[in-house]
C-alpha cells in the first residue's frame, strides 16, 4: 500500500468525499450499508459505493456482502482493524492534551479516578450491539479510535490485540501513568458495551513511539 508523505494512503484521502466517508465510518465505530452511508452524506448510493470501493482498494475498509433474494447483494462496510489512523489532530490539541496530563499527579488514587472516568467514556464509545461479532467489533472500536489494533490469536475464549499506534503518544510522553490509566479505563468501558461478560485479562502500556501495547481479552469477546 503506498503511502504520502501525512502517513495516510497516497491520495486516497485527496478527494473530500472520500475524507468524509471514512470519517463517517470511523465515528459510527461499526458497520453500515452503502444506502445508510449515502443518506448521511446526502448522495446517491452508486456514487458512494464508488468511493467504497477505492478505499477498501487502499486496505482502509471492508466489506461485508450478504445476498438478497431479490437484487444485488448488501454490503456492510465496516473501517478495517489494521488502517492506519484517518488523520491527526492539530497541534494546539496535542499539546494541549499534553498540559493536562501533566497537570494530573499519578498517584494511586487519582489513576483510579482517572480509569473509572475512561471507562464511562468508553461506555458512550462502545456501539451499542450490532452484526459483528465481539471480538470484531471491538478491532473496529480500537481501529476508529486510530490504535491501528492486529489482532493475534491464542488459546480459545482469548484474544490479544497488538496496537501499532499510539494516538496519544505527546500526551503519554508527558505522564505515561494517567494517560494509559485512561486508556485501560477505556478499553473496559468498550468491554462492557461490546463483549458483556468478557474480561480484561492484561493490558500492557509500551513505548508510545514504538506502538505494541498489548490487550488480552478473555470471554464473549475473545471468542
Amino acid at each position: 500500500m503506498s503511502r504520502g508523505g501525512s502517513g495516510r494512503p497516497g491520495g486516497v484521502f485527496s478527494a473530500p468525499t472520500r475524507a468524509r466517508l471514512f470519517t463517517l465510518l470511523a465515528n459510527l465505530r461499526g458497520s453500515a450499508t452503502t444506502s445508510e452511508l449515502a443518506a448521511e452524506l446526502g448522495l446517491h448510493p452508486s456514487g458512494v459505493r464508488v468511493r467504497l470501493e477505492r478505499l477498501r482498494e487502499a486496505g482502509l475498509v471492508t466489506r461485508a456482502r450478504t445476498p438478497q433474494a431479490v437484487g444485488r447483494p448488501r454490503d456492510r462496510w465496516s473501517i478495517a482493524a489494521e488502517a492506519p489512523p484517518g488523520s491527526q489532530p492539530p497541534g494546539a490539541y496535542r499539546q494541549l492534551a499534553a498540559w493536562l496530563a501533566r497537570s494530573i499527579p499519578d498517584r494511586p488514587r487519582r489513576l483510579t479516578e482517572v480509569e473509572r472516568t475512561g471507562r464511562e467514556l468508553g461506555r458512550e464509545l462502545g456501539p451499542a450491539g450490532g452484526r459483528d461479532r465481539s471480538d470484531e467489533a471491538m478491532a473496529r472500536a480500537l481501529s476508529a479510535l486510530g490504535f491501528a489494533p492486529r489482532r493475534r490469536a491464542t488459546d480459545p475464549g482469548r484474544v490479544t490485540f497488538v496496537l501499532g499506534h499510539c494516538p496519544y503518544r505527546d500526551a503519554v510522553r508527558a505522564n505515561q501513568p494517567v494517560v494509559c490509566a485512561l486508556h485501560r479505563g477505556l478499553t473496559l468501558g468498550l468491554l462492557d458495551r461490546i463483549g458483556p461478560g468478557s474480561r480484561l485479562a492484561n493490558f500492557v502500556p509500551q513505548d508510545p513511539d514504538r506502538a505494541g501495547c498489548l490487550i488480552e481479552i478473555e470471554g464473549p469477546a475473545g471468542t
